[in-house]
């Protein structure tokens, strides 16, 4: 199983990225798909999260209304687009697989099965 995550960058606070992670290696729409953060010298935390079939979200408080998850099946690709991007949002961005196909959308990193290897977002203030 691979999860490529892809999209990073630096950019200036106020501004937009849109990261991809291409998964392959399993039955895309079998998994949870969730994006988490790290930022330097912090735990890495859930930043958002969607079901099977794209019919349920979740966001964490710090990204909500700014960041959107979405998901494209056909593709085995997830996607977080990030706008109003603050230095707060600086680090390193990984996304994680696991397998429930329900509408559940799990937000404790212990319970991923699969995650890739990251990408970093640097804002600027």
């Amino acid at each position: 199983v691979q999860l490529q995550a892809s999209g990073g960058g630096l950019v200036q606070a106020g501004g937009s990225l849109r990261l991809s992670c291409a998964a392959s290696g399993l039955t895309f729409s079998n998994y949870a798909m969730g994006w988490f953060r790290q930022a330097p010298g912090k735990e890495r935390e859930f930043a958002a999260g969607i079901s099977w079939s794209g019919g349920s979200t979740y966001y964490a408080d710090s990204v909500k209304g700014r960041f959107t998850i979405s998901r494209a099946n056909a593709k085995n690709t997830v996607y977080l687009q990030m706008n109003s991007l603050k230095a707060d949002d600086t680090g390193v961005y990984y996304c994680a697989a696991d397998r429930v196909v329900s509408d559940y959308v799990p937000v404790s990193l212990r319970v991923y099965d699969y995650w890739g290897q990251g990408t970093l977002v640097t804002v600027s203030s």
